[in-house]
């Protein structure tokens, strides 16, 4: 059975643009179906944005990559779900807010790089959702 996760917009940029080592045991596990990847459709929409950034461009040239094709990756791995109630915790940062409210909601693992985040971790543990930069940072990882 996979395991839920969500995954914020920097570790996809690690998964789809940058081929971050740390982020290849996470892409192998998507493939293989050990990961079940939740996103809502406002985690694509600010993947989107991102790709158009202009530091984001520039990578993008640099791998020869397009955000289309970064799109298309993303939407072969993520199964988009309703946006869930806000979480009983909120972060410093509005913009990770959505990140937390549906690891809280399916009680899962979430794969942060974000420091607001990062430093939720207790609270966010007490609603039985992991927090972690990456795989090797969580004592349960799939693979």
């Amino acid at each position: 059975m996979s395991q839920p996760i969500v995954i914020d917009t920097n570790v996809a940029l690690d998964l789809f643009v940058f081929d971050d080592e740390r982020a290849r045991p996470l892409m192998s596990g998507l493939a293989r179906g050990d990961w079940h990847w939740l996103a809502t459709p406002d985690m694509r929409e600010e993947l989107a944005r991102v790709l158009s950034y202009a530091h984001i461009l520039a990578r993008l040239s640099f791998y020869d990559l397009q955000a289309d094709a970064v799109l298309t990756q993303f939407d072969a791995h993520a199964h988009l779900v309703a946006v869930p109630d806000k979480a009983s915790v909120t972060c410093r940062d509005p913009d990770d807010q959505k990140f937390i409210d549906l690891a809280v909601a399916h009680r899962c693992i979430l794969l942060s790089k974000d420091k607001a985040v990062l430093t939720m971790k207790k609270r966010l543990a007490a609603l039985q959702v992991q927090v972690a930069a990456s795989l090797a940072a969580l004592p349960l990882a799939a693979g």
